[in-house]
């Protein structure tokens, strides 16, 4: 199956590709990759899910804002790559989780994304080199903001 026949088959919907909040791009192609700016948790009705993992939000609850991150991701990279075929693998995730100071499993948050993109794309190409990381704010309350590098085909 193709990465978009994957995505179909999971019963997801995108959300709407976001609008840069600053002066910047939201996607760059360089070469033989695309350079993702950091996302948000941008849901279907341009809502954002807000708060701070380990106070407002539970462990399930950030991987599942970071998984909304990804489908964020995924509206940006169908609206200027025109679909997610032209993908070839996930090189790079910069996962980072507004959280509470002695919060530690910023990583099985981030997941919520990694596992994503692993149905998207397979398990080899799907899944890149990564980091995760804790905040103690993200713009606009967010709990959950990733960056992402990948190559095209």
């Amino acid at each position: 199956m193709t990465p978009e026949e994957r995505f179909a088959s999971l019963g997801l919907t995108l959300p709407p590709s976001p609008d840069p909040l600053g002066v910047y791009k939201l996607l760059l192609v360089e070469g033989d990759y695309a350079y993702v700016s950091g996302h948000g948790t941008l849901k279907e009705d341009s809502t954002w899910i807000v708060g701070k993992v380990g106070d407002d939000l539970s462990l399930d609850e950030g991987k599942a804002a970071a998984q909304q991150v990804g489908l964020a991701i995924l509206a940006t990279l169908k609206k200027y790559l025109g679909s997610l075929d032209n993908v070839d693998h996930v090189v790079k995730l910069l996962g980072m989780v507004n959280c509470v100071p002695n919060f530690t499993r910023h990583p099985y948050v981030i997941n919520g994304c990694s596992e994503l993109f692993a149905k998207v794309w397979g398990e080899d190409k799907g899944v890149g080199v990564r980091s995760a990381v804790g905040m103690s704010s993200l713009p606009e309350g967010i709990p959950v903001e990733i960056e992402a590098i990948f190559k095209l085909k």
